[in-house]
């Protein structure tokens, strides 16, 4: 019966492959990582050397109080500073003082403390930067955001990094990039558990605007979860998983389809949607996705570097190509869900059952 099975899959998956295949945005158009709009200009400027798009545009974020943008714009600049130092250099040396400057530099600073083998020690080294960019910013979170992810590296204990919690929050309860990073420190994979990590993830959620990415951070500390192998506390729970799956789809039709700004959470809830086995929701949110792959996840998922390696790991020098996983696995979710769909039937009913954790 295998033999069967295995040949009438091949039969389905040639029948329904091509026309599952037709609503998608080609492989040759979708984009890793794309800027929006505003970061565009800025960025390409910097590849010519000039640091004032740049400069004029985080002072817009900073004045606008626009924190998330701020944080997204922040961490792309220190991204491609990372390999085209000298504008930023430019940018340091006509206005010393400036704080977006410095908050750029502080983020390239922290990136290269996370991958250097004395990652502990690097980071220890930068605490008066961080002080530094964090006490000069009496409403914005970004830097705190900053100060949290170089605690966790540092080993701050749990009384430091609450007290930095408590100082991120005061300066926007709801930020994202802050939730992201108390997250993280409260994982299985760092100081915390899973059930902390749910907890905390859930009840941000709960907190959250209806339209908040905040809302999407538990099907976060399920890809956490779902990462690792299970710790004294056990795996992640997968009725817990579910939820945060649940909860994330709910979110991510609340914008409309190919929108870049949601990106990163619907390639985070494609990826936990593939390893779920749900291949017809995954088949969706590919769908919904659009042009716009993120390098979170793909680029740390299995086979790959972690983002920021746990105590204990070892950082491997083959990053793998994340826009080529992200292609392989909306290629692979496409054939899951063709081989499952009738000869005479559609992708609706049976389709999403073919996996553990399936409907």
């Amino acid at each position: 019966m295998s033999l069967l099975r295995a040949l009438f899959g091949t039969v389905r998956s040639a029948r329904h492959a091509p026309r599952l295949a037709a609503g998608l945005v080609p492989d040759d158009d979708v984009l890793l990582d794309a800027p929006d709009e505003r970061l565009a200009p800025a960025l390409v400027a910097a590849a010519l050397g000039d640091p004032e798009p740049a400069a004029k545009l985080l002072a817009t974020t900073r004045d606008a109080c626009e924190w998330e943008d701020r944080d997204r714009y922040v961490t792309r600049l220190a991204t491609f500073a990372y390999s085209r130092e000298d504008w930023l250099t430019g940018w340091l040396s006509t206005t010393p003082g400036d704080p977006d400057a410095l908050l750029v530099t502080a983020q390239l600073a922290v990136r290269r403390a996370w991958e250097s083998p004395a990652r502990a020690e690097r980071l220890r080294e930068l605490a008066p930067l961080i002080e530094e960019i964090a006490g000069a910013a009496p409403h914005d979170p970004v830097p705190w955001r900053l100060a949290l992810d170089h605690a966790r590296g540092a080993h701050a204990g749990h009384a430091v990094f609450e007290s930095l919690w408590e100082q991120a929050v005061r300066r926007s309860p709801h930020h994202y990039g802050c939730h992201v990073a108390a997250l993280k420190y409260l994982s299985a994979q760092w100081y915390g558990s899973y059930r902390a990590a749910f907890d905390f993830a859930e009840q941000a959620a709960d907190d959250a605007a209806p339209d908040s990415l905040v809302g999407a951070l538990p099907v976060r500390a399920a890809y956490d979860g779902l990462r690792v192998p299970p710790g004294p506390d056990g795996s992640a729970p997968a009725a817990r998983v579910d939820r945060a799956v649940v909860r994330a789809l709910a979110l991510s039709a609340a914008f409309p389809a190919g929108d870049p700004w949601p990106a990163e959470v619907r390639n985070l809830l494609a990826y936990v949607l593939v390893e779920r086995g749900r291949w017809e929701e995954a088949w969706e949110e590919f769908g919904r996705i659009g042009p716009y792959a993120t390098s979170f996840p793909w680029g740390t998922a299995r086979g790959a570097v972690p983002e920021d390696p746990s105590p204990g790991s070892r950082l491997r020098t083959n990053r793998g190509d994340p826009l080529l996983r992200f292609l392989a696995e909306r290629d692979r979710t496409r054939g899951e869900l063709a081989r499952r769909t009738p000869l005479r039937g559609t992708s609706r009913g049976r389709a999403g059952q073919g996996g553990p954790g399936g409907h």
